[in-house]
């Protein structure tokens, strides 16, 4: 029997705006006679390491991939030693870049810029793939240092988009513009800056600012309704940074638990609701919360989590197989949770346990900090390892930071020592990579 089929993006007719390049909108017929020019020059190959750094070519590279039956490859870095395993694995891989993208040592194959399509009343054919395709490998970082793939069809990111677009009420606000602080070779930036507009009609906007005034200006000129992709880090920066900030119509916001504080300030100065999506890279987007009407979380229509004696698995819906998650999970019935940090940063001193998701909060709650982790450095010579914290606090000294750090959380977890710094080397999608963290820490230890 043959597989389902399922289209590329919603029908939003043959002149209305699926995206924005260069600040111009792009029309359903331009976007796919881009995506059939691309998927002209694509080589004969089984795998693709899409590098566009504008989201629109990313789109374009991705759907030419598609039809050309390739897989994307979203690894969590572009380190020469990663590139290398997975030019391993599959042989003839090749990279397909804007002017924009990094240089990896692959055969590497420029994004072709073409002419702007005819207008046409005509209504473009959406091409349409079969459910079970295997549309990209997603990795994550294995316990022996080589990466771990995992599979996602198109049947699987499409009902997850679905998902994920009622679970946000996306239908709400038609031919919305999207505007996104996360690169799109991530799962999050996959889902909710590509797979979203296409599969709900939105137009997704190819510039990926970083800068708080870059980000408000961009947001300005869209039209509404708009609606806004980002991180903790971006979100947070946005709101020190900007006095003056465009109404929006909606924030999604994931990669990291947010501070309830700091969802409140982004719903008022945004006037528009803020929600989190919790996720992984094995099972993908799992649940929403509005974080300003409380701490608990609600899975995505079809997922189930199910108790096992290993841990807490996602199942059913868009999640094909089932996944193990690697977070702390408390159930309040089959689609109903909390979250309290990952299995691996928890922390049991003197007897007392907590979290390093949980100390992370605390510090991060204090006026003034606009960045700030804990560490658990790893035990060196016998000696005692004590918790370490940075914070990113220009005008509060250590000894603030203490203070406001006792009255909040028990003696025993407090750092030692607590260091002030004027950034965290976070990457793109705002996360503290595991290697760049363990530079921090060992620059700081003393010799």
């Amino acid at each position: 029997m043959a597989s389902t089929t399922l289209p590329l993006l919603q029908d939003v007719g043959a002149r209305g705006v699926v995206a924005y390049l260069q600040r111009e909108p792009v029309s359903l017929t331009r976007f796919l006679a881009d995506v059939a020019a691309v998927a002209a020059v694509l080589p004969e190959r089984d795998c693709v390491l899409n590098l566009c750094a504008d989201r629109y070519r990313f789109s374009v590279g991705l759907a030419a991939a598609l039809a050309r039956r390739q897989v994307t490859l979203l690894p969590p870095d572009l380190t020469p030693e990663l590139i290398a395993q997975l030019a391993r694995r599959h042989p003839g891989l090749y990279s397909l870049a804007d002017r924009a993208a990094p240089d990896v040592a692959l055969e590497r194959l420029d994004y072709p810029e073409t002419a702007p399509a005819p207008h046409t009343e005509l209504d473009p054919l959406i091409p349409s793939y079969p459910a079970d395709q295997l549309a990209a490998l997603v990795f994550t970082s294995g316990s022996t240092g080589e990466p771990r793939p995992h599979a996602k069809t198109w049947g699987s990111l499409v009902m997850g988009s679905a998902a994920a677009g009622a679970a946000l009420g996306i239908a709400r606000w038609p031919g919305a513009s999207l505007l996104a602080t996360v690169p799109a070779q991530h799962m999050y930036g996959l889902e909710s800056s590509i797979l979203l507009p296409w599969q709900h009609g939105l137009a997704l906007d190819g510039q990926r600012p970083l800068f708080p005034a870059d980000i408000a200006e961009r947001l300005y000129e869209l039209p509404r309704p708009r609606v806004l992709v980002t991180t903790p880090v971006h979100l947070r920066a946005l709101l020190s940074d900007i006095q003056a900030l465009p109404e929006l119509d909606l924030v999604v916001c994931a990669t990291a638990p947010l501070a309830p504080q700091l969802a409140a300030a982004a719903e008022r100065r945004f006037a528009a609701p803020l929600l989190e999506i919790y996720g992984c890279t094995e099972a993908g987007q799992l649940a929403t919360r509005r974080t300003v009407e409380g701490a608990t979380w609600s899975t995505l229509l079809g997922i189930s989590l199910v108790a096992r004696e290993e841990g807490v698995s996602a199942l059913g819906g868009p999640v094909q197989k089932e996944a193990l998650l690697q977070d702390v999970v408390e159930l309040a019935g089959p689609n109903r949770f909390l979250l309290h940090g990952r299995i691996a940063d928890l922390i049991n001193i003197a007897g007392k346990r907590t979290s390093l998701a949980n100390l992370n909060f605390q510090l991060n709650s204090i006026p003034g900090v606009t960045d700030g982790i804990f560490v658990m450095p790893e035990e060196a010579d016998s000696r005692v390892t004590r918790l370490m914290a940075f914070a990113v606090a220009p005008d509060l000294s250590e000894e603030d930071l203490m203070a406001a750090l006792r009255l909040r959380i028990d003696a025993a977890f407090l750092p030692r020592p607590l260091i002030r710094v004027a950034a965290l080397p976070r990457n793109p999608t705002g996360k503290l990579p595991r290697a760049a963290l363990a530079r921090l820490v060992a620059d700081s230890l003393p010799v």
